[in-house]
């Protein structure tokens, strides 16, 4: 594990920011702070942190909505801080993507402990939500698309497809990988939705349609984006 791990704290509790900026600053981790989760989820991507610390109570954005939009466009490691002891918030947690929880008042050893173990079940790949390709711009966080610098307004199903393709950019993602994820597993063979799909975002993405640049086929496979 790199002494110079970046770790970004969430909470809206100055206390709780100041002990865990100290504590994690002792064993050499770089530490960035928010008190919001609007602000936290800029700092995600301008600080890119090998790890983020969230509180699950945070005012306006809650720290719910936040690990939900980070999980969008991230596999970044996510702890989430909660007073809350049920089994269900622990399920919802998880199922949202949290790598791990603590419980409200947490001990320093135990923390310390649960970040070396996200940390070493991470390869610490820096994601970013910004993707370009010559004209054309995607951020998964703030859900825009532009192209010549010019929004480009999409459905929200295309802009799930879209991000999809994205998030594996460079892989072809098979096309029953793509109905199921976006559609459901009973869409599985509904090879014939997803091409009117991919149509009509290549009219909104590219310069021409009939000859892409960014979404490309994969003749009986799939698509990719490049």
């Amino acid at each position: 594990m790199s002494a110079q791990a970046r770790i970004l704290i969430v909470d809206d509790e100055p206390a709780i920011r100041d002990l865990l900026r100290i504590n994690l600053g002792t064993h050499d981790f770089e530490t960035s702070e928010a008190s919001t989760g609007e602000v936290g989820l800029k700092k995600a991507a301008d600080f890119h942190p090998h790890l983020i610390i969230v509180d699950l109570g945070l005012p306006g954005l809650g720290g719910l909505e936040v690990l939900k939009k980070l999980r969008s466009w991230t596999t970044i490691p996510i702890i989430i801080l909660t007073v809350t002891d049920d089994e269900k918030t622990k399920v919802t947690l998880l199922d949202a993507g949290a790598d791990d929880y603590l419980t409200k008042p947490f001990g320093i050893p135990e923390l310390l402990a649960r970040v070396r173990v996200a940390l070493r079940h991470h390869n610490k790949v820096e994601a970013t939500p910004i993707f370009k390709s010559g004209d054309l711009e995607i951020d998964l966080n703030q859900h825009l698309v532009k192209v010549q610098n010019k929004t480009v307004k999409l459905t929200s199903t295309e802009f799930a497809l879209l991000g999809h393709l994205v998030r594996n950019q460079g892989k072809v993602v098979p096309q029953t990988q793509l109905l199921i994820d976006i559609w459901g597993p009973n869409s599985a063979d509904q090879v014939h939705y997803l091409r009117i799909y991919i149509g009509q975002l290549r009219k909104k993405i590219e310069k021409n349609s009939s000859n892409p640049e960014h979404v490309l086929t994969e003749p009986g496979v799939g698509y990719r984006i490049v």
